[in-house]
């Protein structure tokens, strides 16, 4: 047998003006679940893309299986046994679940392709590896972490020994990572060697056998998940101590300070998406909204922030009634908006990082002023705020005038939570807060949204990540097919009760 599975030996890669790897060493042997961690922009999904054939190394060894290899595009990698998972599912929603597997690679009789043969192949692949996954059924019906296995017969389907997977649990319920982390293990049984890249340290505490460690482009270390902890896996990745869990006082919650009663709204193709929402917050006080992605979360919070109209119900900030009003005039009632996609909503990349902390207040006084009669950007002051947020939020590089499309998706973030903050609002719309961010980063957040609350501010948290919900809320309620199935305390809330909840389970 090979010593090493992957092999990859003084991998550099540099682009123009970033190295990206810096003389990595990435060793796996086989039949190992070997997770890739790092903060963003640590060069995790650069190695990997570069063992895909997606990149090719500046430098470096690869060897596979102790044979060298040089891969000039992905399927040279296929061929040679690796397969990839991404992050973002590539399937096309009206085919088939076996027309998506075999789409490339299409059996055939006599020409024509062999639909009988091919739900076959996949029906006894996910037998196989106890996928349970229906060949005949369209895409667009599945949930999200049924789609997941398709990925994975797809890979199984090029005969991947090596399977890479990018974040795999990011929308999946507790169940789901459950159900994902037992077929890991079913494929490791059967030999297959498998590369988790994601910052969810307790997962990789559960499933992997070794953890790889990057830095800044650099490897850090590799150690025996048996031998190591989530702290000290924490401490590597940022190179100092880390709290995984910020600490928190008891909320003293005030009065009311927001209102939705009986929102109804309907999806982008006019569909029914929202059913008599109702919710409130506190003064003082975070409300976790949990809740499987798609469940209509993402077009209330649009409904809230007047990115989308409600077609019935009432919206209220402060007893101000502020229903279907432009997103400009509710920001200007007092509510700060971190979306969940920052890149469509919360930024715009070609911008500076002084232009985009300014956002929704550009208009005011103090960031114009008169000249001679006329309004005009006061870039004095616009400089002196950024550079104050610039240090209190810690963005990287401290460049104020480096363009947003330049950063790490951590400083991204940390750019959006930041102007958010400096509005100073009396309700804070958080949604998917810390998607995406690294460790470092989401400890951070963390402790801002906790100092929002205890100064006073009503703060709403729209998660798909339970475990934020449960640190950080001190109430929960949880949508369902675009309804509010239940509230509850953080007492009565565990992670397999609000995974329920979720799935239409119950309360």
């Amino acid at each position: 047998m090979a010593e090493y599975a992957v092999a990859m030996r003084n991998i550099t890669k540099q682009f123009p003006r970033v190295l990206a790897n810096d003389d990595v060493t990435f060793l796996v042997r086989p039949g190992e679940i070997h997770a890739l961690v790092g903060e963003n922009g640590a060069g995790k999904s650069t190695l990997m893309n570069i063992l895909y054939g997606l990149l090719r190394p500046t430098s470096g060894t690869i060897a596979i299986y102790d044979k060298p290899v040089d891969f000039q595009g992905p399927g040279d990698a296929i061929a040679n046994g690796i397969g990839m998972v991404h992050q973002h599912f590539m399937l096309i929603p009206p085919l088939t679940v076996a027309e998506n597997v075999i789409l490339g690679q299409e059996p055939s009789h006599r020409g024509i392709v062999d639909v009988t043969h091919a739900n076959k192949m996949v029906r006894d692949l996910s037998e196989q590896y106890g996928l349970k996954v229906d060949p005949t059924v369209k895409v667009e019906t599945l949930t999200v972490g049924i789609e997941q296995r398709v990925e994975i017969i797809k890979v199984l389907y090029r005969k991947a020994e090596i399977l890479i997977l990018d974040e795999p649990t990011a929308v999946l319920t507790p169940q789901e990572v459950d159900e994902l982390f037992e077929i890991l293990r079913s494929l490791q049984r059967q030999g297959k060697t498998i590369i988790i890249i994601t910052h969810k340290l307790q997962e990789v505490m559960a499933v992997s056998d070794m953890v790889t460690v990057m830095r800044r482009g650099k490897y850090v270390g590799n150690v025996a998940t048996k031998d190591t902890s989530k702290e000290e896996l924490a401490n590597m990745m940022v190179g100092r101590q880390v709290l995984l869990q910020v600490e928190r006082g008891q909320a003293k919650p005030g009065k009311e300070v927001f209102r939705a009663e009986g929102l109804h709204a309907v999806n982008n193709k006019r569909l029914p998406v929202l059913h008599d929402v109702s919710l409130s917050v506190r003064a003082g006080e975070i409300l976790g909204l949990a809740g499987v992605e798609g469940n209509g979360q993402s077009e209330l919070v649009e409904v809230l922030a007047g990115l989308r109209k409600a077609e019935k119900g009432r919206v209220y900030l402060d007893e101000q009634e502020i229903t279907n009003l432009s997103p400009r005039v509710i920001k200007e009632h007092g509510m700060g908006h971190i979306p969940e996609d920052r890149h469509r909503r919360g930024l715009i990349l070609d911008y500076s990082v002084a232009k985009n902390l300014i956002l929704g207040l550009h208009h005011r006084i103090p960031f114009v002023k008169k000249v001679l009669g006329i309004e005009v950007m006061n870039f004095p002051q616009i400089h002196q705020t950024a550079d104050k947020l610039v240090e209190e939020f810690d963005i990287r590089p401290p460049d104020r005038e480096n363009l947003a499309g330049n950063l790490s998706g951590g400083n991204q973030q940390k750019v959006v939570v930041a102007r958010e903050f400096n509005h100073n609002p009396r309700l804070l719309l958080a949604a998917q807060p810390t998607r995406g961010v690294d460790v470092g980063s989401i400890e951070f957040i963390h402790r801002r949204l906790i100092q929002a609350r205890d100064e006073g501010k009503a703060v709403l948290l729209i998660s798909a990540d339970l475990e934020e919900i449960l640190s950080l809320s001190d109430r929960i309620a949880v949508i369902y097919e675009g309804k509010i199935v239940g509230i509850l305390s953080p007492k009565e809330a565990t992670e397999e009760r609000l995974g329920l909840m979720m799935t239409g389970g119950g309360q």
